[in-house]
């Protein structure tokens, strides 16, 4: 199941495998913002990346107030549990944190059938995210974990040990598998010259701050203002209450000097990737901060309590979300006193094959009396 461009770019090779592999039969469940226009309607790179679509469940979200994206996740959640019925598969694949996967956690619960969840175990204090990852590792009868701290952490949860899977961060796996898109294409396909400095900007809505993460969005745009001949892709913001506010300030931002700056509801991975890895620096609140620009040896900006408790490289900066500090933390990572140890930087989110990994895991896995789960009580040190 997909629900957003974020969560089918890291799904795209654990998709392909499946669907190449001659012992497992993909059916491919989308829904979320993959089937709107306001976020760039990406069901239509799904189909022209020639995947089949089993199922397209529906989506309204009306306007962006926690009771209508309340009212979302019930809509989906029916609509999931129809199409699960349905489908009848034997395990479903989900992958994160976002509501929509809550929704198909739940569904697949009442239903009956067995779920594995991708990238498990991780915190992001400054979002309601944070309670949706952990709530479906409950739900879940097979953890895809990148990282060992991660898997730790689901052990925590009381989950069996032979139930969990460090396999690392699927999304690594284009910069093994992808052809990235070139400067000249992307200049093309953004109608920008991609001077430097250029900066690659995503900056979503903090759900548990009392304005959304709106303060911390009006101190990044004067931190940016600043910086002098900047050239400035914004990709798109996504479905969390609050994301009307972020666009309509970000898309004023841009407006004021469109020969620099640029904002796209999404690039796909190839030209996304590509934009990264020419770009000179990553900046907002964004988990690709943390896990792709330290792939990439690209340094990045994390701003606010969004990515907090996430594993990070030495290549990431935090601040608080405050102009002076953004602009502190941006004038740093471009400092060549700094941008000399990129090049040491390590990911610590798996070397790129961990979808292999996952369908291999897939096929050989026996599903027989796998709902039953029994709670293992650890003590920790």
């Amino acid at each position: 199941m997909t629900g957003t461009r974020a969560d089918y770019g890291h799904l795209y090779w654990v998709l392909r495998g499946i669907d190449n592999d001659d012992a497992l039969t993909l059916q491919l469940v989308v829904t979320g913002a993959h089937l709107s226009p306001k976020w760039g309607h990406t069901v239509d790179q799904i189909e022209k990346d020639g995947f089949a679509i089993a199922c397209r469940v529906p989506f309204t979200l009306d306007d962006d107030s926690p009771a209508a994206v309340a009212e979302s996740m019930a809509q989906v959640t029916s609509g999931l549990a129809r199409a699960f019925v349905e489908l009848a598969p034997d395990v479903i694949v989900v992958l994160g944190d976002r509501y929509e996967v809550l929704a198909a956690a739940q569904a697949a619960l009442v239903v009956g059938i067995p779920l594995a969840h991708l990238h498990g175990g991780e915190t992001t204090e400054g979002a309601f995210d944070e309670a949706i990852r952990h709530s479906v590792t409950k739900m879940a009868h097979l953890h895809f974990v990148a990282a060992e701290d991660y898997a730790q952490r689901v052990r925590q949860l009381g989950e069996a040990d032979d139930r969990i899977f460090n396999v690392g961060a699927p999304g690594l796996d284009h910069l093994e598998h992808t052809t990235l898109a070139t400067r000249d294409e992307l200049a093309s396909h953004l109608d920008l010259a991609l001077t430097s400095p250029l900066l690659v900007v995503t900056y979503h809505p903090e759900t548990l701050d009392a304005d959304g993460g709106l303060g911390g969005l009006v101190a990044m745009l004067e931190a940016l203002d600043d910086i002098d001949d900047a050239t400035i892709v914004f990709t798109g913001v996504n479905a969390d209450p609050g994301h009307d506010a972020i666009s309509d300030r970000i898309a004023q931002f841009v407006a004021a000097d469109p020969n620099h700056r640029r904002m796209v509801a999404s690039l796909g991975q190839a030209r996304y990737l590509g934009l990264l890895r020419i770009a000179n620096a990553v900046i907002g609140n964004s988990s690709s901060g943390m896990i792709e620009a330290p792939a990439l040896r690209l340094p990045t900006v994390n701003i606010g309590d969004r990515q907090k408790g996430r594993l990070r490289a030495a290549s990431v900066v935090d601040c608080s979300p405050d102009a002076t500090d953004i602009r502190l933390a941006i004038e740093r990572v471009l400092d060549p006193a700094f941008t000399s140890g990129l090049p040491a930087i390590v990911s610590v989110y798996g070397a790129g094959n961990a979808s292999s990994q996952i369908v291999d895991i897939l096929t050989t896995t026996r599903l027989d009396g796998i709902m039953k789960k029994h709670f293992v009580d650890r003590t920790f040190s």
